[in-house]
């Protein structure tokens, strides 16, 4: 078994994720009846992800304080927080992009099933 945690072991992360009409579930905490959700494209998701990604880089706010206010993830209500995971728990371009990340690290936009991410990685 390799030491390194890049091949195995766990990692700890926290996304901000935005649903559009593409999602697999288009309803969320913030928006159970999925109204926003089915009138905003994924053009729209990613746009909306990417700004508030370089108000974070940029040091302007806290991806936790970004994440539960604008996360369509339950997580939102821990500030974006998965907790630790391992590989094939997550849908395959998360788990790829979490762990390429270094600890502190935050990703591009990542899609998935769900809809559109940015992942912080924590651990």
């Amino acid at each position: 078994m390799s030491s390194s945690n890049r091949q195995g072991g766990q990692v700890r992360a926290s996304h901000i994720l935005i649903k559009h009409q593409g999602s697999r579930r288009k309803a969320s905490w913030k928006d159970p009846e999925g109204r926003v959700i089915n009138n905003t494209t994924r053009e729209a998701a990613v746009s909306q992800l990417k700004d508030l990604r370089d108000e974070i880089i940029s040091g302007k706010v806290k991806f936790e304080d970004i994440a539960s206010r604008f996360s369509d993830c339950s997580s939102a209500k821990r500030g974006g927080d998965l907790g630790p995971f391992g590989r094939g728990q997550m849908q395959k371009p998360f788990e790829e992009a979490t762990y390429a990340l270094k600890v502190g690290e935050i990703s591009d936009i990542v899609d998935t099933d769900s809809g559109v991410h940015i992942i912080k990685r924590t651990g």
